[in-house]
């Protein structure tokens, strides 16, 4: 038969290194999905929701650096790809969407299920395209995958199913992709750098994301200037381990000396960050120095003395050189030794977790820590399990961690660590879930774990509540309230899925069922850890606003009857207070 417009599409797009497509059939999209069937190099992967679809291949993008496709039909099944596609956008994941449509004739006639995508798919999408007539095929096509391949992040391609069951033009459907590799920073700004940090007394680093490839650059600076080295949520994983200068993270997550070494420095570097709390940076008496590749970044967060645009690693390749060592450690000394302090009182309900009941959560990472792989791949649920993935379990070298840590969604940890099994199978991989997130999105897509044997180890963090929104509640003053729910024996749920089904109560059992989790072969597993509801986590700064909001709000629970709830909150974590 004649090659159609969607033979063509996936032509181009296995020409690009897409080797997957998650999504869900239907109506307008059929043409499309039957041309996928036909190419062959592409597998299909048939979600139960398209969400989770998108949320899946955000990870394998992100971890492969490849571009994946998903696809929805029109109207209701386009609007399911968003939320994915907005997380997408902020992990700047290479994310291709195909979008079913009304047929040409029915356009801007409110046809059943149209859908404008250039509006709706602005918030999410660097390059949105309606294929309307064959002959932009090879032109839209070809600019929706460079798009996203170059400018790291989603495209979307609306495509009518009349249009895309057409005959295909006669032209080149190879994609030449762009190799976008950047550079230092100029000389110019270099030189200033190097003036700056050359005229502090104390130095401190701060890095993110972008210091991925820069490990060893941030190590030999820090090395130089006695400097202490603090991450973001996103930089842990890459300046953390075997890194003497390491001093932790700020933030509410924050743990460690790494608020007073970028407050109390002359001079801070940061390194590859768009940390988005404000609060929690230095806006006066610190001269800031911010490098990264992306100009729209630097200085939204803090007021800075120099914005540099260059890539961190090649960046500090250049500066080494052109910096005098410094002697004086006093800063290095001092945030070092509140490191070890605050790491000391984290892991008192670790020592303890075994005679602990209800089992702490902590507990259960520092369990997990223990005994998974180095070469682990570890997804968190936005909410507590992040609180723990940050804190009691190591990464770098080989092991990675990843969430929806720039949009914030509920419910990404199953569909990210599907996504990374399918590219990386047989290495364990483990989603860190919420309770709250696990039922929301996962429970469905189980079933679709379960078919295609992936072998991703859920640990539920099964606490009854929605906790991250009840101590975002008593951070603002307010009463907890419409985040307790009842949750099922998920065992239960696993094994009636065909799934593997461990169920924790025992702080004695810890060790055993996750050992035992994370042996199984051929399929997922669902690890249901019932752990203590009142568990805190204390950042190492806690700014005033909160301080007064945990006050207000336990005045008002005790005023409302709540007193019990308040004692015992402050009994099970006396050791943190």
């Amino acid at each position: 038969m004649a090659k159609t417009v969607a033979d063509g599409i996936w032509e181009m797009l296995a020409s690009a290194g897409v080797r997957r497509c998650y999504g869900i059939v239907g109506d307008a999209l059929n043409p499309v999905v039957d041309a996928l069937r036909r190419n062959g190099t592409i597998e299909f992967v048939h979600v139960r929701h398209e969400e989770f679809g998108a949320f899946a291949a955000v990870a394998e993008a992100c971890l492969t650096g490849q571009p994946v496709a998903v696809c929805g039909t029109a109207g209701p099944g386009t609007t399911h790809l968003i939320n994915g596609l907005l997380d997408a956008r902020k992990e700047r994941a290479p994310v291709i969407a195909i979008a079913g449509d009304v047929e040409n004739a029915l356009m801007d006639t409110a046809a059943h299920e149209e859908l404008n995508p250039y509006t709706f798919f602005a918030p999410a999408s660097l390059y949105t395209a309606r294929l309307v007539d064959p002959g932009q095929m090879r032109a839209v096509v070809s600019t929706a995958i460079t798009t996203a391949v170059a400018e790291r992040g989603p495209t979307v391609l609306a495509v009518p199913g009349s249009v895309a069951a057409a005959s295909a033009p006669a032209v080149e459907l190879d994609v030449a992709l762009p190799v976008t590799v950047p550079g230092p920073a100029s000389e110019t700004d270099l030189a200033a750098m190097a003036e700056l940090i050359d005229g502090a007394d104390s130095v401190a680093i701060f890095g993110g994301d972008g210091c991925a490839l820069a490990h060893a650059e941030t190590r030999a600076l820090a090395e130089r200037l006695k400097a202490p080295v603090g991450y973001s949520l996103k930089g842990k994983q890459w300046l953390e381990h075997d890194n003497p200068h390491a001093v932790g993270m700020t933030g509410l997550l924050g743990y460690g000396g790494c608020y007073d070494a970028i407050h109390r420095a002359d001079v801070l570097l940061m390194l590859g960050t768009d940390f988005p709390y404000g609060n929690f940076l230095p806006q006066h008496g610190v001269k800031v120095v911010q490098v990264d590749r992306n100009p729209h970044v630097l200085g939204r967060r803090v007021p800075l003395a120099l914005g540099v645009v260059g890539d961190v690693r090649s960046t500090l390749q250049s500066l080494l050189p052109m910096v005098q060592p410094k002697t004086e450690d006093t800063l290095l000394r001092h945030c070092l030794r509140t490191t070890e302090h605050f790491r000391s009182r984290m892991r008192h309900y670790v020592t303890k977790g075994p005679g602990i009941k209800p089992i702490r959560p902590e507990y259960v990472a520092a369990t997990l820590d223990e005994l998974a792989a180095d070469d682990a791949l570890f997804f968190a649920d936005t909410g507590t399990p992040v609180i723990w993935a940050a804190r009691h379990i190591r990464y770098g070298r080989d092991r990675r961690l990843f969430g929806s840590f720039a949009w914030g969604s509920m419910a990404n940890a199953s569909p990210n660590a599907f996504g990374a099994q399918l590219a990386f199978p047989g290495r364990q991989t483990i989603a860190l879930c919420g309770d709250g997130g696990f039922t929301m999105l996962a429970l469905g897509d189980l079933l679709t774990e379960v078919r295609h044997q992936a072998e991703v180890v859920h640990v539920i963090f099964n606490n009854g509540m929605l906790d991250f929104v009840n101590i975002e509640q008593q951070e603002a003053g307010l009463l907890p309230f419409g985040t307790d729910f009842p949750t099922p024996d998920f065992r239960r749920f696993a094994e009636a899925f065909g799934a593997r089904g461990i169920r924790i109560e025992e702080p004695g059992d810890v060790a055993a069922g996750l050992r035992e989790a994370l042996a199984h072969r051929g399929g997922p597993v669902v690890v249901d850890v019932v752990v203590d509801p009142h568990a805190l986590s204390l950042p190492a700064h806690v700014p005033p606003a909160v301080v007064e909001g945990f006050t207000l709000s336990a005045a008002k629970q005790v005023f409302e009857g709540r007193l019990d709830d308040i004692i015992e909150t402050a009994e099970r974590n006396v050791r943190l207070l």
